[in-house]
């Protein structure tokens, strides 16, 4: 093929290589828009969409508790038992009796998450007149628009495209002030979601793209003589051609290609440092089908925490899991608490957990907020192929110190066919691109929103995300974890400490003097969901001011009592 064939075929740029065996594309027309969202945002925040390809069965994720028989009853074959070593894990005790949450058993590291302040669950997320295929659901929740509306655009292209003035690309891209492109797919093919209207498309898929470079470097006509078809350039008298223009840009983007792709490498190595305690999980440890063994977001969750350590400035990652369209076998016909759904959540949860860990580790937790989707969620009632079929309403889940922790919304009712909405997506993105993403809020509400299409509840946000990371989370684990005044106090020969916790661990209880001396271990033990009481003896222990001390997982406190005699 000739250098210039190949370059014709190109209908845009999408440069992908390869990290340590994973490939990912740069979303390149999106870099002029992006860059000035960076330069008005006053933070360095970073938003990872983590698409779950095919349908999430949300239900069998956060099971309804307050409806269990009859979640039971309707989908009998695949339903997770309420006791047993695998029962599912009711998610917070303080919810309300009508919200109460369980999660599948395989999703113990979002549970941990969840009570360290880490998790919103937005339940029945969905948009009107929703008609359950893959491939148009997709293109709405990408595009930004409604059932009826049909946009060659994304949400986040089209807004970026429409509020910031773009710079000339690729001429002024990359430079000191944006080295990096803000948008990174790890995908064979850019979504729609970063596209834009009026200009040259940015999608190309590339079935090898580990050999992409070497591919464009080893083409016939790269070293060609100047002046006999140099690179494909058209001759003078139609450079200033619609053909010649376009040429021109598709040859420039090729130049700036090589840019990012020693510029990425750079920063992944320079942020590849990390905590030899932190360990991504590898593979699913029970029953499941071979191809959802391995866990296909693990490598990808480090690449992001390795580019974000070593100082890129990309703005958006997007991760596509596949693997959701759970018509026959979501379970094992022996138990459904295991299977491809189950391996699913696993990975989810156990990937989503190390990272977190990570990002903590690395000290650039507070920077980054992960948000999963999915085009629709599935039927309440299984089938008779221990499966599920296409449903309407779905959950989202948000990761990060910077959500608001805890649920939105409240279980479905399950004596309807489907999942009814709750909440608009678009509230949900709405929500990012204001209280995350710091975008306007005019702009988002009017400007923008014109662009939404009309729903129910457009420019209204949901209380998802807060600022004020450190006070949220705190208020929130106090709420789930914690030690009461001990009573008597003071006391003199025994006294009472209550305490509650929201999950079951250990607990160590211990009595302290006013130096902090250790004077008596008074238990260390694993307690229940709950509240607990502890009787102390005292009787062998002098009068005086002490401090009594409980330690979990999950918090640890302290308060005074005085010892009489």
């Amino acid at each position: 093929m000739k250098r210039r064939d190949f370059l014709t075929k190109l209908p845009a740029l999408a440069l992908p290589f390869v990290i340590n065996g994973t490939y990912f594309n740069i979303l390149a027309d999106t870099l002029s828009p992006l860059q000035r969202l960076a330069a008005n945002c006053p933070n360095d925040r970073v938003l990872i969409i983590l698409q779950l390809h095919g349908g999430n069965d949300g239900i069998n994720m956060l099971l309804p508790v307050s409806d269990y028989d009859r979640y039971y009853n309707v989908r009998a074959n695949i339903a997770i038992p309420d006791k047993g070593a695998r029962a599912f894990i009711r998610l917070d005790s303080t919810l309300a009796n009508t919200d109460q949450i369980g999660l599948h058993p395989d999703m113990v590291g979002v549970k941990s998450m969840y009570d360290q302040g880490l998790v919103r669950m937005i339940q029945g997320v969905s948009y009107e007149n929703h008609n359950q295929s893959h491939f148009r659901g997709r293109d709405i929740l990408f595009m930004g628009g409604g059932s009826s509306d049909y946009l060659t655009s994304g949400w986040a292209g089209r807004y970026l495209k429409n509020n910031y003035a773009p710079d000339v690309y690729p001429a002024d891209f990359p430079n000191a002030n944006m080295p990096d492109p803000l948008a990174l797919e790890f995908n064979d093919d850019l979504s729609l979601v970063f596209h834009q209207d009026d200009n040259i498309p940015t999608s190309i898929a590339i079935d090898d793209p580990e050999s992409f470079f070497d591919l464009v470097d080893t083409l016939p006509g790269y070293n060609d003589k100047p002046g006999i078809d140099a690179r494909g350039i058209p001759p003078a008298s139609v450079a200033n051609s619609p053909y010649g223009k376009e040429m021109n840009w598709i040859l420039n983007l090729e130049e700036k290609s090589d840019e990012y792709h020693s510029r990425i490498l750079q920063v992944y190595n320079k942020g590849k440092a990390t905590d030899p305690n932190i360990s991504y999980p590898v593979s699913y440890p029970l029953n499941a089908p071979k191809q959802r063994v391995k866990n296909p977001l693990s490598a990808k969750l480090k690449i992001i925490a390795n580019l974000i350590q070593g100082g890129s400035k990309t703005k958006i990652y997007l991760i596509r899991m596949g693997g959701f369209d759970t018509h026959a076998q979501q379970v094992e016909t022996t138990s459904a608490t295991m299977g491809n759904h189950a391996a699913l959540m696993y990975h989810i949860s156990s990937a989503m957990r190390a990272f977190q860990d990570d990002l903590k580790a690395r000290s650039i937790d507070e920077r980054v907020l992960t948000m999963t989707t999915s085009e629709f969620g599935r039927r309440i009632y299984s089938n008779g192929s221990y499966g599920t079929d296409h449903g309407i309403g779905a959950p989202m889940m948000l990761f990060g110190k910077g959500v608001v922790p805890g649920l939105s919304g409240t279980n479905p009712d399950l004596t309807q066919d489907n999942v009814a909405m709750q909440f608009d997506y678009r509230q949900v993105y709405a929500s990012i691109l204001k209280d995350w993403m710091c975008v306007d809020a005019s702009l988002v509400d009017n400007e923008f929103g014109i662009l939404w299409g009309n729903y129910p509840g457009r420019g209204t946000t949901l209380p998802i995300i807060n600022n004020n990371l450190i006070s949220s989370v705190n208020d929130f684990v106090r709420d789930r974890f914690y030690m009461n005044n001990c009573y008597p106090n003071p006391a003199v020969n025994f006294t009472d400490i209550t305490f509650y916790i929201n999950t079951s661990c250990v607990v160590t209880i211990s009595l302290h003097d006013s130096t902090g001396k250790l004077i008596k271990n008074i238990v260390s033990e694993t307690y229940p969901v709950g509240e607990s009481k502890v009787s102390v003896d005292l009787r062998e222990i002098k009068a005086g001011m002490y401090f009594y001390q409980i330690e979990t997982s999950y918090f640890k406190d302290a308060k005074k009592i005085v010892i009489q005699k």
